[in-house]
C-alpha cells in the first residue's frame, strides 16, 4: 500500500463528512453528492461530527493499530528504557524503536504523525461548522469545547514527539496543493494554541450522565492544562490547575486496589480523568485495544507483542508492592483446560496491565473492552509532588503527602523524610514510572528531565546502546518532508 501524507489526507478530507447517521429526509442539491452545507444542520449532525473526533483516538481508518491502541505506545514505550519489541516480532521499524536506530522513514514515526494529524483534522471540522447550527446554546457550546479539548491533546502529543510542528486550525478549503503546504511553526506558537483551547475547554461541565460517560470534562482540561504546564516548567501555573482539580469539588481520588484502575468493570471510575473508551463486542463502533494482546498466544506460549525491556523492570517494585503483580504477570489460569499455565523463559514477566479478565476464553483479547486512562488521579498527585519540590527549592509536607498517598495505595512505606531537592525529584520520577508503566508516560518524563537524562537511562539497557541526544525528538516523517519543501527534518536525521 503506497504511504499517503498527512497533507494529502487533509486535502481529501476537505470535501468529506465525516460521522454521518440516517436520516429519512434528504434533499439531493447536488445529486449523489455530500457536501458540509447539506450536512451541519441539526444537534444529531453536531454530536455525530464530534463524536468522530473522539473516534480518533481509538481507530484508525485503514484498519492499523488505533493511536491510543498501541501506536502511541510503539514510539514512547518501546523508545523508552521500559519496553522492547517481541523477540518474535519481525517489522524492522518496530525493531528500530526498541533500538533507538529509527529514521525518518520509519512506518510507525510517519502513522502516529498522520494519525495525530488525523484528529485535529476531524477537530478543526468540528469546531468550525458546529458553531453555524441552530440549535441548543449550551449544548452547541459543549461539543465545540469537547472538540477543543481533543485537538489540545493531539497537538500536545505532537509538539512533544516532533518539536516545531505545522499548526493547522482550520478544515483546508482549496484544491490547490500549494495552500496546503504549511512550515512548521515554533513550538511555542504551538503551545499558546494548546494552552487557549485547554483554557476554554476548561467550561466543559464537571461530570455527565451514564450516556455520556468517557467524554471530556472540565476536570480533564484542567489536568491537561497542569501538564503542559508542568511540561514548559512553568510551576505556578502547573500548581494553580492542580489545586483546582483537587479541590474543585469533582469527587476525583485513587481507587482503593490499584488493579481497579486497569479493569472493564470498574472503567470511568473515580480515579479516571479521562480516558480513550474501548468496548467489547461493538462491531464497528469498537477498535482494538491491541495493548491487551500480550495474552492471545498464552495457550501455545508463543510471545507476547510487546515485552518489558528485561527484568530489571520488574525488580524495581518490592515484593510489598501491589503494582507489581497487576503490572505483569508469568502465571495465568486457564479456565479451558483448568491447568495454570507457568511462562518461564528469558522473556517473562509479561506486561498484564491491560488485559481484560472478565474475557472468555482468555484468549480472546481483541475483544478487550480494557480503556486507555489518558489522564488519572495519581498522576495529578505527583504533578503536585514535582511542582511543590520545584517551587519552594525542595520538597514541602505537602509534596510529601501528595506522593505518599500514591505509595500508601501500592502498600510501601512513605517517602523518608529530609529529601532534598534533587533526591526528591529522582524519587518522583522513579514514583511515576512504577505507576504508569506502558500508559505511554516514561519517554515524555525522560525527555523532560533532559537530553542527558534520557541517553543515560537508554545505555543502561544493552539494546539500546545506539541512543543519542537526537532521541529526545523523533524525525518528521521522510514522506512529509518530500511532499512538503517547507518541512526542515529535525538534527541528527536524514
Amino acid at each position: 500500500m503506497k504511504n499517503i501524507s498527512s497533507y494529502k489526507i487533509l486535502l481529501l478530507l476537505a470535501g468529506v463528512v465525516v460521522g454521518l447517521t440516517s436520516c429519512n429526509k434528504l434533499s439531493e442539491d447536488p445529486k449523489s453528492v455530500i457536501v458540509s452545507s447539506q450536512f451541519y444542520q441539526t444537534t444529531s449532525d453536531a454530536t455525530s461530527a464530534v463524536n468522530a473526533v473522539y473516534s480518533t483516538l481509538n481507530s484508525d481508518p485503514a484498519g492499523d493499530f488505533p493511536l491510543y491502541g498501541r501506536q502511541l505506545n510503539l514510539l514512547v514505550e518501546n523508545a523508552s528504557d521500559n519496553q522492547l519489541y517481541s523477540p518474535s516480532n519481525t517489522n524492522p521499524d518496530v525493531r528500530a524503536l526498541g533500538t533507538e536506530t529509527y529514521i525518518s522513514a520509519n512506518s510507525r514515526v510517519q502513522k502516529v504523525w498522520q494519525q495525530l494529524y488525523y484528529g485535529i483534522n476531524r477537530a478543526n471540522i468540528a469546531i468550525d461548522n458546529v458553531p453555524t447550527i441552530q440549535m441548543d446554546t449550551t449544548l452547541r457550546a459543549r461539543l465545540v469545547r469537547e472538540s477543543k479539548f481533543i485537538r489540545a491533546l493531539l497537538y500536545f502529543d505532537l509538539v512533544r514527539l516532533y518539536g516545531d510542528v505545522p499548526l493547522v486550525l482550520h478544515n483546508p478549503n482549496s484544491t490547490n496543493i500549494d495552500n496546503l503546504l504549511i512550515a512548521r511553526t515554533p513550538s511555542a506558537d504551538v503551545y499558546s494554541q494548546i494552552i487557549a483551547d485547554l483554557e476554554d475547554a476548561t467550561n466543559l461541565p464537571k461530570s455527565y450522565s451514564a450516556t455520556d460517560l468517557g467524554r471530556a470534562t472540565s476536570g480533564a482540561a484542567h489536568t491537561l492544562l497542569a501538564k503542559v504546564y508542568l511540561t514548559q516548567q512553568d510551576w505556578p501555573d502547573a500548581l494553580t490547575q492542580l489545586n483546582l482539580v483537587i479541590n474543585g469539588g469533582y469527587g476525583y481520588a485513587l481507587f482503593t486496589n490499584y488493579y481497579d484502575a486497569f479493569q472493564k468493570a470498574t472503567k470511568n471510575g473515580v480515579e479516571h480523568i479521562f480516558s480513550v473508551q474501548f468496548e467489547t463486542n461493538l462491531g464497528e463502533a469498537n477498535s482494538t485495544q491491541y495493548l491487551s494482546e500480550s495474552f492471545t498466544s498464552f495457550n501455545t506460549g508463543t510471545f507476547p507483542i510487546d515485552i518489558p525491556v528485561d527484568t530489571s523492570l520488574y525488580n524495581l517494585f518490592s515484593a510489598k508492592d501491589t503494582r507489581r503483580s497487576v503490572t505483569f504477570y508469568n502465571t495465568v489460569y486457564n479456565a479451558a483446560t483448568g491447568q495454570n499455565v507457568v511462562f518461564n523463559n528469558a522473556y517473562t514477566p509479561y506486561f498484564n496491565k491491560f488485559v481484560d479478565y472478565s474475557l472468555s476464553p482468555l484468549s480472546s483479547q481483541s475483544l478487550s473492552g480494557v480503556n486507555y486512562p489518558v489522564l488519572r488521579y495519581a498522576d495529578v498527585l505527583l504533578m503536585k509532588a514535582e511542582a511543590l519540590n520545584e517551587i519552594n527549592g525542595g520538597p514541602t509536607s505537602d509534596a510529601y503527602n501528595a506522593i505518599n498517598q500514591v505509595r500508601t495505595r501500592a502498600q510501601i512505606a512513605n517517602l523518608t523524610p529530609g529529601l532534598n531537592q534533587a533526591a526528591f525529584r529522582d524519587s518522583v520520577f522513579l514514583e511515576r514510572r512504577k505507576e504508569f508503566i506502558q500508559e505511554g508516560h516514561r519517554w515524555f518524563d525522560l525527555v523532560r528531565q533532559g537530553g542527558t537524562v534520557l541517553v543515560d537511562a537508554l545505555h543502561k539497557i544493552s539494546a539500546k546502546s545506539a541512543a543519542t541526544s537526537k532521541n529526545t525528538l523523533f524525525p518528521i516523517p521522510l514522506v512529509e518532508i518530500q511532499q512538503n519543501a517547507k518541512l526542515k527534518q529535525n538534527p541528527g536525521y536524514n
